[in-house]
């Protein structure tokens, strides 16, 4: 009967989905990016048609699913390797607001309304954008938000970075953009670097501000 038919195609189906949802990763909805979520409804879109389309061959189907969930694998295992693939396919954060202002362009680039982003500060409980020094769209499409000082409820060893931090070094290569955004330059990095008995290529992660405080995350050995 059909309804045998639909019932063990569904739990094969299942099945298979869970075990493609699982070479992927274990990343939250949230944290999906753009292409991951495309993928994801692709994917959710056949299994949904295989499992009631008995007059289709349910092994194309499944092979479908299969490689369309390969995809993704293939493409997270390229971002881990080369940085430059790691924007094309998920994009740089997106800068809406520096020294206080929107800047619009960017905004608009995001296809963000000035609405959408006071209703974003809002729901994290900023009501006043004049309160804001420093906020970015990151790459899915979360907010995240550097208050002015003296508008920030938490203090670090009593003091307050005057502005927002740059990542100066990103998996041993210096990122000089964000080196300049810091006020910052190669030969103080360097310095900063000898003053720790540290190599370029030995850190993964650096990040400066304009007042000349660096933190750095070396890898992992």
């Amino acid at each position: 009967m059909d309804i045998y038919h639909v019932m063990w195609r569904s739990i094969v189906l299942v099945l298979l989905l869970f075990a493609v949802t699982k070479l992927t990763g274990k990343r939250q909805i949230a944290q999906l990016s753009f292409f991951e979520y495309v993928t994801g409804i692709t994917i959710g879109g056949i299994a949904a048609e295989m499992s009631t389309g008995l007059e289709k061959s349910f092994w194309h189907g499944a092979t479908a699913i299969f490689i369309w969930g390969i995809i993704p694998l293939l493409a997270g295992i390229a971002t881990l390797k080369s940085r430059k693939i790691r924007e094309w396919i998920e994009g740089k954060p997106t800068v809406v607001i520096q020294n206080g202002h929107i800047i619009e362009q960017n905004l608009a680039k995001e296809k963000y309304s000035t609405d959408e982003l006071l209703e974003l500060l809002r729901m994290k409980g900023i009501f006043q954008l004049s309160d804001v020094e420093y906020a970015l769209i990151e790459t899915n499409g979360a907010l995240n938000e550097l208050l002015k000082k003296g508008k920030r409820p938490i203090r670090y060893d009593g003091d307050e970075t005057e502005k927002e931090p740059h990542v100066v070094i990103l998996e041993g290569n210096i990122q000089f953009e964000a080196l300049a955004k810091a006020k910052q330059t190669p030969s103080w990095l360097q310095t900063e670097l000898q003053k720790r008995k540290v190599k370029i290529e030995q850190v993964f992660i650096a990040q400066a501000d304009s007042e000349k405080n660096l933190t750095i995350e070396l890898y992992k050995k």
